[in-house]
């Protein structure tokens, strides 16, 4: 089974799968009990695929704690200190190959739920 039917690959775009999370409750809903709903978006974007590949999120944050404010990288990514950044797997290589002692990069949850580096 596909996401994406074949032929929708770089240069042509994206298949992005998000999931989305809310609760029922019997106040506002009317229902007899609390109701937990779990899905899961799908969107194709017709964009092109940066040149360095695209980006896939796995759960991945970046976390600055050092002593300035923010951190910018100098690619683009500015974070501020304290405050976890979602970001997708290739940045959070480029980040590693910093070798920071004052950047955590937390390994994969597998759990996204939307926003990010790019």
């Amino acid at each position: 089974m596909h996401v994406a039917p074949p032929g929708f690959a770089p240069p042509d775009g994206i298949a992005s799968l998000s999931p989305r999370r809310r609760a029922l409750d019997p106040l506002r809903y009317g229902v007899e009990q609390p109701i937990f709903l779990k899905s899961l978006e799908i969107a194709a974007i017709k964009d092109p695929i940066p040149d360095d590949g695209p980006c896939v999120f796995t759960g991945r944050a970046a976390i600055y704690v050092g002593e300035d404010e923010q951190l910018d990288d100098g690619a683009g990514h500015l974070m501020a200190r304290d405050q976890p950044l979602a970001i997708c797997d290739k940045t959070a290589a480029q980040l590693e190959a910093l070798g920071r002692d004052d950047l955590f990069i937390t390994p994969p949850t597998w759990f996204y739920d939307g926003g990010g580096c790019c």
